[in-house]
């Protein structure tokens, strides 16, 4: 009996690998688009904020592809430092550090405005250090602050790689590639299996997105 459960075990192990597997290699073998392809013309910021030389929607979309080229693991910690300083993060940390990148501390930012205009957030106690990390704190920031967009996501000549799309209880960054509809991928981090952090999924999730958002 001891043998036979082993054996179930250790199938159902070798199932989920393979999964996985397919998963992985479906992933790295789909085909992508840009936004050339579609001749939709590439947005480019006046902005450069923090005057390294890269427009600013360029800029968050670099700035976000060299956080998720650590490999963060999903994890939800409270940290003194406001910014995670380990190896975990969570889905709005992929949008935090993109805009640190560029020149926006998120942190000190949405705090500035929370002091100032706290009737508009849902917050009883402020907390600097988590308060930009809350998925709804970010949404009405970005709508006092920022361009607010179509959240239609077919009506993708206005969808750009470095924009931001809030959903109900997630966020994350609009790539600049595109599937074969011409709907774009999103980065972003949502779970501790989740495979790539540069999915094919807002065709999936397009009926919680609640805002679209161009920092500047």
């Amino acid at each position: 009996m001891m043998k036979k459960s082993i054996k179930i075990g250790i199938c159902f192990g070798v199932i989920i690998i393979f999964f996985f597997l397919a998963i992985g290699i479906s992933f790295l073998f789909r085909k992508t688009y840009d936004n050339e392809y579609f001749h939709i013309e590439t947005y480019q910021s006046k902005v450069d904020k923090d005057m390294d030389g890269v427009e600013d929607e360029r800029d968050v979309l670099e700035s976000v592809r060299s956080y998720i080229a650590r490999k963060p693991k999903y994890k939800s910690k409270y940290y003194d430092t406001g910014y995670p300083n380990d190896q975990y993060g969570v889905c709005t940390d992929v949008v935090a550090f993109g805009l640190l990148g560029a020149g926006y501390d998120l942190m000190t930012l949405l705090n500035e405005d929370v002091l100032q205009n706290k009737e508009e957030y849902d917050i009883d106690v402020v907390d600097k250090n988590i308060d930009f990390r809350r998925v709804l704190n970010v949404d009405v920031y970005l709508k006092r602050n920022a361009i607010s967009l179509t959240t239609d996501i077919y009506d993708i000549s206005n969808w750009q790689g470095g924009d931001i799309v809030v959903f109900q209880k997630h966020i994350g960054i609009v790539s600049d590639k595109r599937n074969r509809k011409g709907i774009n991928l999103l980065i972003h981090h949502s779970h501790p299996l989740q495979f790539s952090y540069e999915e094919d999924v807002l065709e999936s999730m397009k009926g919680s997105i609640i805002g679209h958002y161009r920092i500047s």
